[in-house]
């Protein structure tokens, strides 16, 4: 049940309908998350700003799906399980790795790294140990990367605690957490 309505966007404020013609002319359409972020234009701008500015950076777009993928698992997001699986399908992340994303997982090592880096953030509250960074530093990523992975990490943890507080309904096809 949403917590959260969504806004049409024909019946939107001057505010909301900019943001929202903004997010159709660069998704193709106006999912279901966007609508409800729309309550608040600022909010929505907020994080289309930062989810822009990260896609700028040195992480390909399929680790970061990689990593949205993990975070919405260990948050039990399906909302966000869902739009990741879908995004990440269209980049060839099959669904069997979805789901093995899901649970923090990957068959490629440097990938599953990541995961476990991200995951650790996520249950460890920020709280890393020294090993945890050896550990990424040992799998390949520099500091950049190291600094960019904690940004979509938290980056995705406001997507989940979002849309779990609003109810978003999924507008995806829909993927099971099990």
């Amino acid at each position: 049940m949403a917590n959260i309505p969504l806004i049409d966007q024909d019946n939107a404020s001057a505010a909301a309908k900019s943001v929202l013609e903004t997010v159709k002319r660069s998704f193709g359409g106006v999912p279901n998350i966007f609508r409800a972020m729309a309550n608040s234009p600022a909010t929505l701008e907020a994080y289309l700003g930062f989810a822009g500015n990260l896609g700028k950076g040195g992480l390909d777009r399929k680790l970061r799906e990689h990593i949205a993928l993990a975070v919405a698992g260990i948050n039990a997001c399906t909302y966000c399980a869902s739009a990741h699986a879908a995004i990440g399908k269209s980049l060839g992340i099959g669904d069997a790795e979805a789901k093995d994303n899901l649970l923090g997982k990957s068959t490629d090592p440097k990938v599953a790294a990541a995961l476990v880096f991200a995951r650790s953030l996520v249950t460890k509250r920020g709280r890393l140990a020294a090993s945890d960074f050896a550990a990424i530093r040992a799998a390949g990523y520099d500091d950049g990367a190291i600094v960019e992975i904690i940004g979509h990490v938290s980056l995705n943890i406001f997507t989940n605690y979002f849309n779990l507080a609003a109810g978003t309904e999924v507008d995806f096809p829909k993927v099971e957490l099990t």
